[in-house]
């Protein structure tokens, strides 16, 4: 019997969330919609999944059978297709390099130049990443190399070399009473609401919110984002402020945000990762060997 592996995902997000209203949520869809594949996935299997009520969903024992067995299968399968589309990547001479925001700033062009001059058969493909994912797509095998902002979750179980480092500033609303002050102290930042990004990113969202260094003073969350355009958003609405490298102040510019430096938080660092097991590919550390042997100017280095 062949089942259609959207029923499945569908199938572990009412089994997660335990209610159709938040599972339909989660996965952008319709609650008829979702109703409906469901109905579909219990057809398909001959049996019933889930015992509804009018604010649950509950598993059944063969439900239950289904969700303890689904995942797996599930993680299996995506990372077949991973691997059969990195092999092909790999065939075509395409590198696949995930980017956090402005990945190395104004030196991420010069990199990619170099790399195609000593690999001129190869291309690369610059892949973006949202903020929950700040291994910029390394560590679930999607890209393989990324250029992004250290420290980030899983860190330890890859290669990282740190390119370079920068100031962090404070994104304001123009209207802030601090917006109008040359330097920031970041001690008179500590009971602002802060714009931060999803809590599933650890260790990346806590360097952003420099929890570390407020002297224990908890954070004000004033809203979530995982992009750079609903982060800006958020910013310029009033919803918070927010930490970000003196080069979003280049790249990130926008009506109704001011950008200032800060005192008394430590700078961002901007690295290049890759796997462990690319340690011996000659592509891979070629692109790698682009990135350390570029000179950076002296006050940026680390």
């Amino acid at each position: 019997m062949d089942v259609d592996t959207r029923l499945l995902r569908y199938f572990v997000a009412v089994a997660e969330e335990g209610t159709l209203t938040h599972a339909a949520e989660r996965l952008f869809v319709s609650q008829p919609a979702l109703t409906k594949q469901i109905k579909q996935l219990e057809i398909r299997l001959g049996v019933r999944l889930f015992t509804r009520s009018r604010t649950s969903m509950t598993l059944t024992e063969p439900g239950r059978t289904l969700a303890e067995r689904v995942p797996a299968l599930l993680a299996a399968w995506d990372r077949a297709l991973r691997e059969t589309e990195s092999a092909a990547d790999r065939a075509a001479r395409v590198l696949r390099v995930g980017f956090m925001a402005s990945a190395a700033n104004e030196a991420t062009p010069p990199i990619i130049a170099e790399f195609t001059r000593r690999r001129p058969d190869w291309r690369v493909d610059m892949r973006q990443a949202t903020w929950s994912d700040p291994s910029a797509g390394l560590a679930d095998g999607d890209v393989d190399v990324a250029l992004l902002r250290l420290p980030f979750p899983g860190q330890d179980a890859l290669r990282t070399a740190t390119l370079f480092t920068e100031p962090r500033w404070v994104a304001l609303p123009e209207g802030h009473p601090l917006a109008a002050r040359d330097v920031v102290l970041f001690q008179d930042l500590w009971d602002e609401p802060f714009v931060a990004a999803p809590p599933e990113t650890g260790r990346w969202r806590d360097h952003w919110l420099a929890t570390g260094e407020r002297d224990g003073h908890p954070v004000r969350i004033g809203a979530v984002t995982d992009q750079p355009d609903d982060w800006l958003s958020a910013i310029a609405n009033g919803y918070g402020i927010a930490l970000a490298p003196a080069s979003a102040a280049r790249f990130y510019a926008r009506p109704g945000i001011t950008y200032r430096p800060v005192s008394g938080v430590s700078p961002s660092q901007v690295g290049v990762a890759w796997a462990c097991a690319d340690d011996s590919d000659p592509v891979v550390q070629d692109f790698v060997r682009c990135c350390l042997d570029r000179p950076w100017p002296e006050e940026t280095t680390t």
